[in-house]
């Protein structure tokens, strides 16, 4: 039997991970997929306190490194099933361990746009997060897709260094709070293309070089020769398969205050399947941190 199982390898599973072994806990770590999470596809990490500028991908990699050289084990397969059993859970995958508390950080996916090479020039033209990726955007033309609040939001960021930003909606207005549509119309470098969706993704030798865009209304398509396009249709929480372990909010992600306690003693929410309003590099650690620590005092 682990001590903790933290369910997801991303920034804040690792860093619980890498809390609870300093504390003396025996820790099992289970990715299904790739360690890191959405950071390993960020060419270049320059938000994160005491790191100037390293890659995502390198970024994971220290983070695994460290985890490991303090004692965490990892493991890789996909969670079906964490059932409760008296004074501990049984976590099944290929295999099935016994833990005295999980950690669930199981991140949230960016929903797609659907469109041809979108995987392939993601990190190289098409970017989800303004607040990663837009610095290496300054004095270019970028368009962002989105009509809700975090799209509004990416728009005024990105509007400060930016040249221009197109904004396109499939909808004829916005979304998002009339206050940040009000902020966005007194930025004179902000421009809109309502009933538009963008539906292809132009290259030039291998590299992106703008979008193509439909009018809904008309069905007429145009180029938008732009550097970057910021996607901002919303995030899916990965967290389906554990409804039943803690309580969720409509949108799917698991409740959870800043003390990372689930409404299931033992179970821990940690990164950015928790309720909360930023989703941040350094938010996923504080929460790793949190949980961890959480964790540890559960287990006592």
């Amino acid at each position: 039997m682990t001590d903790i199982a933290v369910i997801g390898g991303g920034i804040a599973g690792l860093t619980a991970a890498i809390y609870a072994v300093r504390a003396g806990k025996q820790v099992t770590v289970i990715e299904k997929d790739c360690l890191g999470g959405q950071i390993i596809y960020s060419p270049m990490v320059e938000n994160y306190p005491g790191i100037p500028r390293m890659s995502g991908e390198i970024f994971a990699e220290h983070l695994q490194e460290q985890a490991e050289e303090l004692g965490a084990s990892i493991e890789y397969g996909e969670v079906v099933e964490i059932e409760k059993e008296e004074d501990h859970f049984v976590i099944r995958y290929e295999e099935e361990i016994r833990s005295k508390a999980v950690i669930l950080a199981l991140g949230a996916a960016h929903r797609k746009l659907g469109l041809e090479g979108e995987e392939d020039l993601t990190g190289c033209g098409v970017s989800y997060c303004a607040v990663c990726d837009g610095a290496f955007y300054e004095g270019m033309d970028v368009a962002i897709v989105g009509g809700g609040n975090t799209a509004l939001q990416d728009a005024l960021f990105l509007s400060n260094t930016c040249s221009s930003v197109t904004v396109i909606h499939r909808r004829n207005e916005f979304r998002g709070d009339d206050r940040l549509v009000k902020q966005l119309e007194k930025r004179h470098n902000v421009h809109y293309l309502m009933s538009h969706l963008v539906s292809g993704l132009n290259q030039t030798d291998g590299e992106f070089s703008g979008i193509t865009v439909r009018n809904l209304q008309t069905g007429k398509e145009e180029q938008l020769p732009v550097k970057g396009l910021f996607v901002a249709v919303g995030q899916s929480p990965q967290t389906k398969a554990f409804a039943a372990l803690a309580q969720t909010d409509k949108a799917g992600y698991l409740v959870a205050g800043e003390n990372c306690e689930s409404s299931t003693p033992g179970i821990f929410i940690a990164g950015d399947c928790r309720t909360k309003e930023i989703r941040q590099l350094t938010t996923a650690a504080a929460d790793g941190a949190v949980a961890a620590l959480a964790a540890c005092s559960y287990i006592g």
